[in-house]
């Protein structure tokens, strides 16, 4: 339950922010700095931080805009 309590502001300013640029380079940078932030409350550690920032950012390099 203490996850979730977490986690759910986390997923809504994800949500938000989410591949947010109009460049590859800027959707990974949100990609990458949404996915650190999750990995960081979800983790708690360096290692979980930094997967989640790599997630985020190849997630973010993948999409495309309208």
């Amino acid at each position: 339950m203490k996850t979730m309590i977490k986690l759910a502001p986390v997923i809504g300013v994800v949500a938000l922010l989410a591949a947010c640029g109009n460049t590859m380079e800027q959707r990974a940078a949100t990609g990458a700095l949404g996915g650190a932030v999750a990995g960081q409350v979800l983790g708690g550690n360096t290692g979980s931080t930094v997967a989640g920032a790599a997630i985020g950012a190849v997630g973010g390099a993948a999409t495309t805009p309208r």
